[in-house]
């Protein structure tokens, strides 16, 4: 069975380490907030001017001044500091930033990705994706694996504008997570009662399946 968006969040929020430094994309991978696995403590930026972002608040918590890039309201953890859009991306622009996780429409089998166009259709801009691919070396992309009428988004090559060029390193679908080199996708892991056949199929990129491929474990 596919993972739910939820489940998505989880299994990334398995990658965060103790004091890393985190930005989180606009949808799927905002959730990975409600997620941290506990006994680590991780500092969620936001291309805004926020540091130390928590989890999407209660009805008693919520404040339509506190923010995040994607203009959701957010809670702010205990010690988080509150700067400039500037100093934001300049932290990122400056490699300070540990793990980025965004979205993604496609992504190709040489770690190129495009995110922030679709041809005929309204979309608001770039946003910070263009500096936090430039900016950072750890980068997971979140998408689903193939699209609603099920066009594969792992392709050979990106056929949307792109965003940033060799930069994406491993990707978390609904049915997969995988690393990309050697101008490869290769299957790391697959969902719970997905099958590799499944994968290959709706996988149009070269994908590099090895002999043994778990299933992931997700949180109960």
């Amino acid at each position: 069975m596919a993972l739910t968006r939820q489940q998505m969040a989880q299994r990334v929020a398995q990658e965060l380490e103790d004091g890393f430094y985190v930005n989180l994309g606009i949808g799927i991978p905002t959730l990975v907030a409600n997620y941290i696995p506990d006994g680590i403590e991780v500092m969620l930026q936001s291309e805004n001017g926020l540091l130390g972002m928590g989890a999407y608040p209660t009805e008693e918590q919520l404040d339509p001044d506190m923010i995040n890039a994607g203009k959701e309201t957010v809670t702010a953890s205990i010690g988080a500091s509150i700067f400039s859009s500037a100093e934001s991306f300049a932290m990122i622009r400056g490699g300070h930033v540990d793990l980025t996780v965004l979205g993604a429409f496609e992504i190709d089998q040489n770690g190129n990705i495009a995110s922030w166009m679709i041809p005929g259709k309204l979309i608001k801009g770039m946003g910070g994706a263009m500096d936090l691919v430039a900016g950072a070396e750890n980068i997971i992309a979140i998408t689903t694996h193939a699209s609603k009428d099920g066009t594969p988004k792992l392709l050979k090559e990106c056929t949307l504008p792109l965003t940033g060029m060799g930069c994406i390193g491993r990707v978390l679908t609904d049915l997969a997570y995988l690393e990309i080199k050697y101008g490869s996708f290769i299957l790391k892991e697959r969902a719970p009662g997905v099958s590799i056949e499944e994968i290959v199929e709706k996988t149009d990129g070269n994908l590099i399946v090895p002999d043994d491929v778990p299933e992931m474990r997700l949180a109960v």
